[in-house]
């Protein structure tokens, strides 16, 4: 049974920083694809961070302040998230995958920038 497990969101004031991390199990997780996602309310969900292999790309509106990261030997993958700002406000989603095969979700982690 696949499970991925987000937990280090909250409270944060503007100027804040929160880490993310997202604990996986169940898969192969160093073949995977892992990304960060979010959804502000009536919004879309948006890809915000996606690390493959050695390889990062972030959406524009976080360069610069987010970083991903991952470690094979936990099973985890990071955010650390810097300056953050009130429309960085959104539920954050861990995501796990592979081009041929496995899509796989998080619950979610409520993230709030708000003072």
């Amino acid at each position: 049974q696949v499970q991925l497990v987000e937990s280090g969101g909250g409270l944060v004031q503007p100027g804040g920083s929160l880490r993310l991390t997202c604990a996986a199990s169940g898969i192969l997780f160093s073949i995977y694809a892992m990304g960060w996602y979010r959804q502000a309310p009536g919004k879309q969900r948006e890809l915000v961070a996606v690390i493959t292999g050695g390889r990062t790309n972030y959406v524009e509106s976080v360069k610069g302040r987010f970083t991903i990261s991952r470690d094979n030997a936990k099973n985890t993958v990071y955010l650390q998230m810097n300056s953050l700002k009130p429309e960085d406000t959104a539920v954050y989603y861990c995501n796990a995958n592979r081009a041929l095969g496995g899509d796989f979700w998080g619950q979610g982690t409520q993230v709030t920038v708000s003072s």
